[in-house]
């Protein structure tokens, strides 16, 4: 079964590209969505009519302030630490930009700033993510066949773990902390442990190229993927070969992203053209089925079915209902 929704439910508007889009995947910020243009980062807090019926035109947001970071933003990820709760404010993220660096930035929405360059990296940087426990952590993965875990206090590099092919995507798992998940391009996605700096285990796509991977949230058993025109399941317990797969773009998939609020939904973007698919696996049902002029990037809100997209000036979500 099919269900084809053309149009997005929401969207946002930007003043330039939106290259890069994240969500907060933490619950004490969940509201907040960080947005990547060629020269800058944006950040707006967002409620949407599916939490609150109080918001009559489906969805508000506020654009809480803007980062600069005079380059193109490749990936952003959320610290752990950001709370607009308490007092002061924190907000902290991290951004990898094509200048090869990555970027911690941190606020309290008032007096404080700063801005913290790691550098290292010989080549672009693909990925990044925060440990999630304490956010004391980032680590980075891209095109000079490295992943590092980096000291967010001082800046320093405290592992470098070696790849055979350049890193598509980096995963910390809240169920496994002492535990890093890489995807690498050649299909190959490898587990290394953060007590010995040694790999752990590895899964096998079986095609290639491998251009991007996630770590259910659910389930952390469960790691998704996209290799070649498929995306691919895998459960680490039974096999280091996919449980599932199934065709998803034509000419070449580019993106996987599992749902954080629905173990079994998953969305992938792709060619030809700019093609976005939702996908429900218990169901067997295609529940977004669309291609846009313009698409970068995937997220995933953290408690609604919502996935969001970055669009030519504009995010564009899209909310997967009869799930």
């Amino acid at each position: 079964m099919t269900e084809t929704k053309p149009s997005s439910t929401y969207t946002i508007p930007c003043s330039d590209t939106v290259q890069c889009v994240e969500f907060s995947p933490f619950e004490w910020s969940c509201q907040l969505l960080a947005v990547g243009t060629p020269s800058c980062i944006s950040v707006f807090s967002c409620r949407f009519q599916e939490e609150d019926v109080k918001i009559s035109k489906g969805i508000e947001y506020t654009r809480l302030r803007d980062f600069s970071t005079k380059c193109n933003t490749l990936a952003i990820a959320w610290s752990p630490q950001t709370s607009l709760q308490v007092l002061p404010k924190i907000m902290s993220f991290a951004a990898a930009t094509d200048d090869r660096t990555l970027q911690i930035f941190m606020t309290d929405l008032n007096t404080s700033h700063s801005v913290k360059v790691l550098s290292g990296h010989k080549d672009f940087v693909n990925a990044i993510t925060y440990d999630p426990s304490e956010g004391s952590l980032v680590a980075s993965t891209g095109d000079d066949l490295t992943c590092r875990v980096w000291s967010v206090a001082d800046g320093q590099q405290e592992s470098l773990f070696q790849l055979t092919s350049p890193g598509v995507s980096v995963c910390w798992h809240n169920d496994e902390p002492y535990k890093l998940m890489v995807a690498q391009k050649d299909g190959t996605i490898r587990f290394f442990s953060l007590h010995n700096q040694q790999p752990i285990m590895s899964l096998s796509c079986g095609q290639t190229p491998l251009l991007s991977a996630d770590w259910s949230r659910h389930n952390h058993l469960l790691v998704g993927a996209v290799a070649g025109t498929e995306w691919m399941v895998f459960n680490v317990s039974v096999s280091s070969l996919p449980i599932e797969r199934r065709q998803a773009h034509s000419e070449g998939a580019c993106q996987f992203r599992w749902s954080r609020c629905h173990e079994s939904l998953l969305a992938t973007s792709g060619r030809p053209g700019r093609e976005l698919k939702v996908f429900n696996t218990r169901h067997q049902q295609l529940h977004v089925n669309t291609s846009l002029k313009v698409s970068y990037s995937l997220s995933w809100h953290l408690h609604l079915p919502i996935v969001a997209v970055g669009g030519d000036r504009a995010v564009h979500l899209w909310t997967v209902e009869s799930i």
